[in-house]
């Protein structure tokens, strides 16, 4: 849900982020606009599978940090909040400790709790952002039951039910089957 509709700078959007009525609250910050961040309960389990499963690869292999959306992202002076996310050790060895972590994820992974008009648009300008900073982007479709995967310079790929879901170049070695996804 757009909370305003008119730009704003980036420090208006902190001040906002950070008053004490929004402390429980989830805001990113896209083409200038203040965006509560929407969430339901299957979108959420979902993001919370692959959180755990990418997790535990990127824990075992000793690779770097994985956050879920309330960890942050600043991606050309925008703030993100995708629902998982991974950056290596290799490009941030700790990671912020308030507010928005300052580079952008490796992989970022956008679990889609609505097909509104609006969260679409929101959603391209995201995708198009993560793929110029060099991101790997899995936009998850539940009710599709479908995961499109954008990599920079690279047609994209819609995997269903049946297939595996692995980490390209970013985090070669990881793979997951959709049915662990989507049961």
């Amino acid at each position: 849900m757009t909370i305003q509709e008119r730009a704003i700078t980036v420090e208006q959007f902190e001040a906002f982020a950070q008053q004490p009525e929004n402390t429980d609250k989830l805001f990113e910050f896209i083409a200038g606009e203040i965006v509560e961040v929407p969430s339901n309960p299957k979108s959420s389990r979902i993001s919370i599978r692959i959180a755990r499963y990418l997790d535990a690869h990127v824990d075992d292999n000793e690779l770097g940090h994985v956050t879920g959306e309330q960890g942050g992202y600043m991606v050309f002076g925008e703030r993100y909040a995708p629902d998982v996310a991974y950056i290596s050790f290799e490009r941030q060895p700790e990671l912020a400790e308030k507010g928005y972590n300052p580079n952008p994820p490796e992989l970022a992974v956008e679990v889609v709790s609505s097909d509104s008009k609006a969260e679409n648009e929101k959603l391209t300008i995201k995708l198009g952002n993560y793929l110029a900073a060099g991101t790997l982007v899995w936009i998850v479709r539940p009710e599709a039951a479908a995961v499109e995967v954008y990599a920079p310079g690279q047609p994209v790929q819609t995997l269903g039910k049946a297939d595996t879901l692995t980490g390209g170049d970013v985090l070669p070695d990881f793979a997951v089957e959709l049915t662990k996804i989507f049961k």
